[in-house]
């Protein structure tokens, strides 16, 4: 079995107005106890999501780069201060068969549970809103 490097996990399994987020955490008993919870993909659904994360005190969340539906989540949860990781979907591939939203939120924590995952490169916020001078606002 592989070690786990981190307590607390999160993974999300994002769409377009659904996010499912399974959470991974390592009691003080040395058991492992999962929650997995649902939230829609509107802006006030999406910082409980944060809230929530924030309150389990987790080490890091992990979501797939799912078209552009990643964007919004990843941007609510950087503002909570919490550690996030974009994921390419290739990299992660579970095995085939019957899949399942909830299935795939739960790989996800899983493999960031321990340390399995790379993340995709993001730049700073800074970057990801420049505009050009000559771009129509």
């Amino acid at each position: 079995m592989i070690e786990a490097i981190a307590k607390c996990v999160a993974g999300l399994d994002v769409h377009k107005a659904i996010i499912v987020c399974t959470l991974l955490k390592e009691e003080s008993d040395g058991q492992l106890s999962k929650k997995t919870k649902e939230f829609k993909a509107f802006r006030n659904d999406l910082k409980k999501l944060a809230t929530w994360l924030t309150e389990t005190e987790v080490e890091l969340v992990v979501m797939e780069s799912t078209g552009i539906y990643w964007k919004h989540p990843y941007e609510i949860i950087e503002d909570a201060g919490l550690k996030a990781y974009v994921v390419n979907a290739r990299h992660i591939k579970n095995v085939p068969g019957r899949k399942t939203d909830v299935m795939d939120s739960e790989w996800l924590a899983e493999l960031a549970r321990c340390g399995l995952l790379r993340p995709s490169f993001i730049p700073p916020r800074d970057f990801r809103e420049f505009k050009f001078a000559n771009e129509i606002p």
